[in-house]
């Protein structure tokens, strides 16, 4: 027997899913992360959910795993020092930018403007020029190139990034200062645009390709650094990373493209929602994940989770195809505090996160978090993690007690309240990026809420939003890991056209596409994987238009018809077409592998009456009511559950409101409902 293993790496916790290949049984396991060294984390997690299965780690053939290590990275400030290689002229290429100033009017006045990734003492030009049509106007210099690049190495740069102008149309420039910088570098880490991005717009390309560089070291030391101690360890599987589009690659293709996965993390949990709500018949989905350090949301429609086309990781936006997520900072482990000169209580960015973690944790913290203020609230049980973490509630109450002090309230339990309004409202805008602002009625969408916080505040973020039902997953703080082990491989290709639709032939339009399919889906087959399905998209614009807009579409729809999906794309967002031709920017093919075999879960049928374990009082609308207590594996199909109402499970606490019902699914989901609705 062999299985696959799904990992996944967050701020606070570590979560891991053990599949069975044949019988698609699962086992799930959830441990503190270890910062310092993520991979301690990930073997802990390993040994537990192995034990737990009964099954020796050899047994393991794939390691599926979403890792925020390059997301960290940037964050962080900690990447590789960078240099860049550039045509002559063009030195300051990210310098300039876009000219773009977040924020309101006259925010520049106040903004620091992030400095690049790659510095400019280590941009350097090389005398060349390559056409937008490919056609070669300067050769390469290779004896000034060679110069050039000597100057980087002795200014002691980590990575090189190779990004001419107009490359996307002919690399042959970049190939060769590929060769030469393999003379001249040896053994740094090397990135092309060509490769990297092979599209137009020398700014965001040469972003996108430094970006790649500055995380590629680390990203190949951790990678490596996993796959030696997996191997040391006796787990000799094939180990895959959890691209940002929610595909897997293989480690190989990681470390050469790690900018694909900056957010490899969050795409897994989306990927995992997705497969859960179509067992419960829902495929129109906000997806909220909330987990200690932060929270994802994202918007699925037609069980696809929307792929935007730029990934923003904190200042940072590159052009990297990913799942539309955005996060915010807010989790069970974001600091509440009260600023002593507006006296206004706030909540988060700021984390405990896992070291030393909340105060009720009992590891040092001792500042108030949104985890205490609901240890406060009554809604946390004891234990948390399934026993690996125990809670101190007098900690909890006491961190608490100091925001109730500066704010001169009457009780901790108002100051608790305090917090988690403050930290849903957080959440709420998030998820009003991913609907309203995009154009969507978030009441028109089911709400997926996991993470091992989510559940808690799920109820409440349904009655902000509108959106019903509810779904709480099984095992919703390990859902993230059951995307990473329910995905499949892929890969994509893309170039730039340029050309208006409607002077393209159906015969010209379907041979860009597929060509692009046929050589994504030949990388899939060097990973031993077969092609299984063909995503086809284009950036399309009306002519005259200095931006586009991504539309997915089948082959055989033609020009004609991808127009007129992009009219209504268009027409969605902006309440306007145009009556001008269209034109085709770029063309992209994303090939995925066949997705592997995970049995659903299904619950016996039940009386519809479950027992309760009890009650126990929490402060809920301004006072204390009695919540009856529920065991989740003793809940059966059928089973309704009226609130208040506490369900605990090893991995996550669900929170039913006063005034709401919950129904559990064949599928062992719980769908929240008001309770007129249920």
């Amino acid at each position: 027997m062999s299985y696959r293993l799904g990992v996944d790496v967050g701020g606070t916790f570590t979560d891991v899913l053990l599949v069975d290949e044949e019988t698609g049984s699962t086992w799930r396991a959830k441990t503190a992360s270890t910062p310092s060294d993520q991979s301690v984390g990930v073997l802990h997690g390993i040994d537990k959910v192995c034990a737990e299965a009964g099954v020796d780690r050899s047994a393991v053939a794939h390691v599926l795993h979403g890792t925020t290590v390059a997301t960290n990275a940037i964050l962080e400030g900690k990447g590789a020092t960078v240099g860049l290689v550039t045509t002559q002229g063009f030195r300051q290429v990210l310098q300039i930018a876009r000219s773009f100033v977040p924020g309101g009017l006259a925010g520049w006045i106040i903004w620091p403007k992030p400095e690049p990734l790659a510095a400019l003492e280590n941009t350097v030009e090389v005398p060349e020029r390559v056409g937008s049509d490919g056609t070669i106007i300067t050769a390469l210099d290779e004896e000034a190139a060679r110069a050039q690049l000597r100057k980087l190495r002795d200014n002691g740069v980590e990575a090189l990034a190779i990004s001419l102008i107009n490359a996307f149309a002919n690399d042959v420039h970049e190939r060769r200062l590929r060769e030469i910088a393999r003379e001249e570098l040896p053994g740094i880490e090397m990135s092309l645009s060509s490769v990297v991005l092979p599209e137009m717009r020398e700014y965001e390309r040469a972003l996108t390709t430094v970006a790649n560089g500055y995380v590629q070291p680390q990203v190949a030391r951790y990678v490596g650094n996993l796959r030696t101690k997996l191997a040391s360890e006796g787990v000799r599987a094939e180990l895959s990373i959890l691209r940002s589009d929610g595909g897997l690659s293989a480690a190989e293709a990681a470390i050469a493209a790690p900018v694909t996965m900056l957010l490899s993390g969050p795409a897994g949990g989306v990927t995992g929602a997705v497969w859960v709500a179509e067992q419960s018949g829902h495929t129109e989905l906000l997806t909220f994940d909330m987990g200690g350090t932060s929270t994802d949301v994202a918007l699925v429609q037609g069980a696809q989770a929307r792929i935007g086309r730029e990934t923003k990781v904190g200042d940072l936006t590159v052009r990297a195809s990913a799942v539309d997520v955005r996060t915010v900072g807010a989790g069970g482990g974001s600091i509440a505090h009260v600023p002593p000169l507006t006296r206004a209580l706030r909540v988060g960015p700021q984390s405990a996160g896992a070291e030393p973690g909340p105060a009720a944790y009992g590891k040092g913290g001792d500042q108030p978090t949104v985890t205490d203020a609901n240890v406060v609230l009554g809604y946390l049980p004891t234990a948390l993690a399934g026993g690996e973490i125990t809670l101190d509630r007098e900690a909890a109450r006491a961190a608490v007690q100091t925001i109730a002090d500066a704010m001169g309230l009457a009780s901790v339990e108002q100051a608790a309240a305090g917090i988690i309004d403050i930290v849903n409202e957080n959440m709420l805008g998030g998820l009003r990026l991913v609907s309203v602002q995009q154009g969507f009625d978030p009441r028109e969408f089911a709400l997926v809420a996991f993470g091992g916080a989510g559940p808690l505040h799920a109820n409440a973020l349904g009655r902000l939003t509108g959106a019903w039902p509810v779904i709480v997953p099984p095992s919703p703080g390990v859902l993230c890991a059951l995307g990473d082990a329910t995905t499949s491989a892929r890969d994509e290709s893309a170039r730039t056209v340029l050309r208006k639709l409607g002077d393209l032939t159906v015969d010209e339009f379907n041979t860009i596409f597929q060509d692009l399919s046929e050589s994504a889906s030949a990388r899939l087959a060097e990973q031993g994987v077969a092609a299984e399905q063909i995503v086809y998209s284009a950036d399309v614009r009306f002519v005259g238009q200095g931006n586009e807009l991504p539309v997915t579409f089948e082959l055989n729809d033609g020009p004609e018809r991808l127009a007129a999906r992009f009219d209504r794309e268009h027409e969605r967002l902006f309440s306007f077409t145009l009556p001008v031709d269209h034109e085709l920017v770029n063309a992209r093919a994303t090939v995925t592998g066949a997705k592997p075999t995970v049995t659903p879960i299904h619950l016996e049928k039940g009386d519809g009456d479950p027992v309760s374990g009890g009650t126990t009082p929490i402060y809920v609308d301004g006072h204390f009511v009695d919540a009856a207590l529920y065991d989740r594996l003793k809940l059966r199909a059928g089973d309704v559950i009226a609130g208040p109402a506490i369900v605990t499970e090893m991995d996550s606490t669900t929170l039913i409101l006063p005034g709401h019902t919950a129904t559990t699914d064949p599928s062992g989901s719980l769908l929240i409902r008001p309770t007129q609705e249920a």
